[in-house]
């Protein structure tokens, strides 16, 4: 499973710090989702955190945003806390105070935060547009991952589509129906770069599941 992360991350990597001949921005926002729940875009986010923190000179910073049902806190273990929709409600909270230091090195966290009524609104306003530039511009070497909601379930994702430089969209193999993909691939198409990672895929040789790797869209 390792081997195929690294086989995912290496296109994000360069299309993050080095994409030859057209930077692309905000490539180092990259947003993780699905069309539908329980595909496993947050164990797809938790395990490309990992991979990529390991390259040499590579910070990550992981955020929670799925709003409505954060997963990470479960997953992590993770206190739950003011995080991103207080960043976005309240001006005079400041990155410093939300953030969550790991013992992984150079890996840090954003949660969810306090649950917010408006919560779209805030992802589509211009407090988070200028949040995304400060992430993506701050440091120039961090790249920011969002484990983001279903495009199909909520307009969430959407919004932070609309943003984010690259989309990971996580397929359950053999599970999702491709009308939904299709279907959730058409809500992001303003997103220069998509990516597939299909998941729990059938590994003829080995008769077992595992983790395949992403097929690239956009131009």
């Amino acid at each position: 499973m390792a081997e195929e992360f690294r086989i995912i991350k290496r296109p994000l990597i360069q299309n993050a710090v080095n994409r030859p001949g057209r930077p692309l921005k905000n490539g180092n926002l990259i947003m993780v989702t699905s069309a539908v729940p329980g595909e496993g875009k947050t164990f797809t986010s938790v395990n490309l955190a990992m991979s990529i923190v390991s390259e040499l000179n590579k910070t990550v910073l992981l955020v929670d945003a799925d709003v409505a049902r954060p997963s990470l806190p479960n997953v992590l273990g993770i206190p739950t806390g003011p995080g991103l929709m207080d960043l976005l409600d309240n001006p005079a909270t400041e990155m410093a105070d939300v953030l969550i230091r790991t013992n992984v090195e150079n890996l840090s966290l954003l949660s969810s935060g306090n649950p917010h009524a408006r919560a779209t609104e805030l992802l589509a306003s211009d407090a988070m547009s200028r949040l995304l530039d400060d992430m993506a511009q701050r440091y120039p070497d961090r790249i920011v991952i969002f484990d983001s909601p279903p495009l199909l379930v909520t307009t969430e994702s959407r919004e932070l589509a609309r943003h984010a430089g690259q989309v990971v969209v996580v397929v359950h193999a053999e599970s999702t129906l491709q009308a939904d993909v299709q279907r959730a691939l058409s809500t992001i198409e303003q997103c220069p770069v998509k990516l597939l990672v299909l998941n729990q895929a059938r590994t003829l040789a080995q008769g077992a599941y595992g983790y395949g790797y992403g097929y690239g869209y956009g131009r």
